[in-house]
């Protein structure tokens, strides 16, 4: 019996000893297995932070200037959804933070800087033109007074040059204005570009009154000069730029402006949209090199005045119709008597004529001023045989002496004319 516990003690301690090395085997494959997939998911890790290193932020930082760079994703899917796919995404958050906030930041200083030089160019330009405009009203030599002329204009294009970069970097426009008749404000506009003879300016308003306020007057002219150095620039050096003063029944006026350029593109007329509406302030990293300032002025007089500018429309040349829209808020009325339209300007077209319907005698068919109906054609009846009178003008039949002696005049001139001799004509048979 003690020979037969022993054996079965003995194979007990075999079959653990042969457990025992067994779950070793199996907890070292296991441990394997998870070291081996650690390392799996540490590489997936390691791939997925060089991958927002080396692509997803620079991308991101592309993205930031412009909407057409896209942005990849985490790159390994088996990634989504977990703790440090979340980690990643916040990290991204922080860096579009910090750079919006330090391009700003740069953006702001550039702006004070060139605020600061804008002003004081703008400065001397207008007492430049002070200085030019008292030099025109003293000179007595014509030839002199054109290079005065010549100089003055050419100083123009330099305060508008300065004028919108001021606008841009965060100015006023420079200039105070009492309330100007619109006319005058777009022949101002035109006579501040280089090949303002291209420019042909039409006005359909209906009296000489319509104006604009003061406080707008100047915004209002920069966005028209603008406007018309984009059409000029876009359009051929033989081409006209056609102006139109308008007047809608909603109580506001409109200054219409089409060229016979090569229009825009659909993203061209997003961008222009973007920087024409005014609601948000364009970088100056964001508008090319050099910097295209015009849109990008007129949005920040949009935005402070209240006006309102469009530029999506095809012209009937097939180029671009920009439109000015000034609200009834910031128009008024001017005497032209007290406060005459300036003589460049143009005057407004005639109303067109009311047509008259014609007003005939009584009878059948008649239409009179006050009737609704439209006039009738009747078909003449046959005369009764062997009539041979014809009513006068008068509605009395001529005389028979008178209609012979008129009808024998007649025969005698034909006569005359074809023998080459005057007629003798006798009035002695005439009653």
């Amino acid at each position: 019996m003690a020979i037969a516990a022993l054996s079965a003690t003995t194979v007990g301690s075999l079959a653990t000893v042969a457990l025992v090395a067994r779950s070793r085997r199996t907890l070292s494959r296991s441990l394997a297995q998870a070291r081996a997939g650690a390392a799996v998911e540490q590489q997936r890790r390691d791939e997925a932070l060089q991958h927002l290193v080396s692509g997803r932020l620079p991308s991101l930082a592309l993205h930031l200037r412009s909407d057409h760079y896209p942005v990849p994703g985490l790159g390994d899917t088996s990634l989504s959804g977990t703790e440090f796919a979340a980690l990643l995404d916040s990290v991204q958050e922080l860096f579009a933070k910090v750079v919006l906030e330090e391009r700003h930041r740069v953006d702001a200083a550039a702006r004070a800087a060139l605020r600061g030089a804008f002003m004081e160019v703008q400065a001397k330009s207008y007492q430049l033109q002070t200085d030019l405009d008292a030099l025109q009203q003293t000179c007595e030599d014509e030839e002199t007074l054109k290079n005065y002329f010549r100089l003055d204009h050419l100083n123009e294009q330099l305060v508008r040059l300065v004028q919108k970069g001021a606008i841009v970097a965060g100015s006023w426009p420079g200039l105070v204005r009492a309330d100007t008749h619109l006319p005058d404000l777009v022949t101002g506009a035109k006579s501040r570009l280089h090949g303002f003879e291209r420019i042909s300016v039409h006005s359909k308003l209906r009296t000489e009154t319509v104006g604009v306020v003061g406080r707008a007057a100047e915004p209002i002219a920069v966005a028209c000069t603008e406007l018309l150095a984009n059409a000029l620039e876009s359009s051929r050096a033989d081409l006209m730029v056609e102006v139109t003063l308008l007047q809608p029944d909603n109580g506001a006026v409109c200054i219409q402006i089409d060229d016979a350029g090569k229009g825009m593109t659909a993203e061209e007329a997003s961008r222009a949209a973007q920087l024409l509406a005014g609601r948000q302030q364009a970088l100056l990293t964001e508008l090319g090199d050099p910097p295209a300032l015009g849109f990008a002025a007129i949005g920040k007089l949009v935005a402070d005045h209240g006006f309102q500018v469009t530029v999506d429309q095809a012209s009937p040349y097939s180029g671009v119709r920009a439109i000015i829209t000034i609200p009834p808020a910031l128009v008024t009325s001017i005497d032209p008597h007290t406060d005459p339209l300036s003589a460049m300007s143009p005057v407004p077209a005639p109303a067109p004529r009311t047509p008259r319907r014609a007003i005939t005698s009584a009878g059948p068919g008649a239409v009179g001023p006050d009737s609704d109906a439209l006039p009738q054609r009747h078909r003449r009846g046959r005369r009764a045989a062997g009539l041979e009178e014809r009513t006068a003008a008068g509605g009395h039949p001529p005389e028979p002496t008178q209609a012979r002696s008129t009808w024998d005049d007649f025969e005698q001139g034909i006569a005359a004319g074809r023998a080459g001799t005057p007629s003798d004509i006798r009035n002695e048979d005439r009653t």
